[in-house]
């Protein structure tokens, strides 16, 4: 008897270790279970802004402030969930990327991860110096206007090329790059584009002038400082073609408020016109030596297909127009004077 009870107690001790072992692996596998879908359930989320929105990593982040950058640019809850599945490598992942409404966070997660950038839009116009380009194309990068600044010095020391001329190879446009570029990488691909301008057409054009394609800009730009009228532009740079040919001094009035920095100016003053610049155009013969502003492409095609005529003086119209009148008679050019002021004396 007493042998039949060790069984019976040996055989419920088995038939009791079988049912914990089931019971972990049956807990064990609803933990997989719920794990599982909490983890596919973060890779598969999708980001529900309503526009795109753009993740930006500094070059110089640590993967916490990474990580950061990510939860705001998303949200907390979108952007924790791809911070979490990031691969957390910042020199990979240094750069921009746009996100779209309905991309899942593994998505988004590996293209940060992989390094796969979105392009940006460098877009630049109505720029009138190098320090206001340097601010400008800076506040779309992750590079200070300084080191841009100081980028242009060393492709000066290393292209033998003075900075007026640097300064004209920019032409205003839309630059694709990606955020992460260097200042290098920026200037490179804008000097590839005034390259490209210049063509042999353009160049034999320039030629035809008599201009150099510095002072194609040069001029093209006092052009575009004095009318806002796209379409008269190329006249307003004959008729200063004119008096170049004429060995009169140009006269241009933009030309001394870019002298004396006073650009918001809304007249020029007598003490204005006694300022010591080389582009103060009412004294120094000749064209200035450097632009005035960052002419467009399609100024300097206007000074180069300028229609010839024999203008030498222009005034704005009385009307208001914003366009002018020209002529090559000095009665004339005073008697539009005349009209124009009393115009604008009467709107005051």
């Amino acid at each position: 008897m007493t042998g039949k009870k060790k069984n019976k107690k040996g055989k419920d001790k088995g038939f009791g270790a079988g049912v914990s072992r089931r019971l972990v692996l049956v807990v064990a596998v609803l933990v997989a279970i719920a794990w599982g879908g909490w983890y596919v359930g973060r890779m598969v989320s999708p980001y529900r802004g309503e526009t795109a929105a753009w993740v930006r990593i500094p070059r110089d982040a640590s993967p916490g402030e990474a990580r950061d950058s990510i939860c705001a640019a998303l949200g907390d809850a979108f952007g924790g969930k791809v911070a979490a599945l990031w691969s957390g490598d910042v020199a990979v992942s240094h750069g921009a990327y746009r996100i779209e409404p309905g991309e899942r966070a593994w998505s988004v997660a590996r293209k940060i991860g992989q390094g796969r950038q979105t392009p940006v839009k460098l877009t630049f116009n109505n720029v009138r110096t190098v320090t206001d380009l340097a601010e400008r194309i800076a506040s779309r990068m992750d590079f200070s206007a300084d080191d841009f600044t100081a980028a242009l010095g060393e492709i000066q020391k290393a292209d033998s090329v003075s900075a007026r001329e640097l300064e004209a190879q920019f032409l205003p446009d839309t630059y694709e790059v990606y955020w992460s570029a260097t200042p290098d990488d920026v200037i490179a691909r804008m000097r590839a584009n005034y390259r490209r301008f210049w063509n042999d057409e353009r160049l034999d054009k320039a030629r035809q002038l008599g201009l150099t394609p510095l002072e194609v800009s040069v001029l093209a730009s006092i052009a575009e400082a004095e009318s806002n009228r796209r379409d008269e532009r190329g006249k307003i740079a004959r008729l200063y073609l004119n008096r170049l040919h004429r060995g009169m001094l140009l006269q241009a009035d933009p030309t001394v408020k870019f002298a004396t920095g006073d650009f918001g100016a809304r007249r020029i003053t007598a003490d204005m016109l006694k300022v010591a610049s080389p582009y103060n155009t009412y004294r120094v013969k000749g064209l200035p030596p450097g632009i005035i502003r960052f002419p467009e492409a399609r100024t300097l095609d206007a000074v180069l297909n300028s229609t010839p005529h024999n203008y030498i003086y222009m005034c704005a119209r009385p009307d208001g127009s914003g366009y002018h009148d020209f002529t090559a008679d000095y009665s004339a050019h005073l008697a539009n004077a005349r009209a124009f002021r009393s115009a604008a004396y009467g709107r005051r």
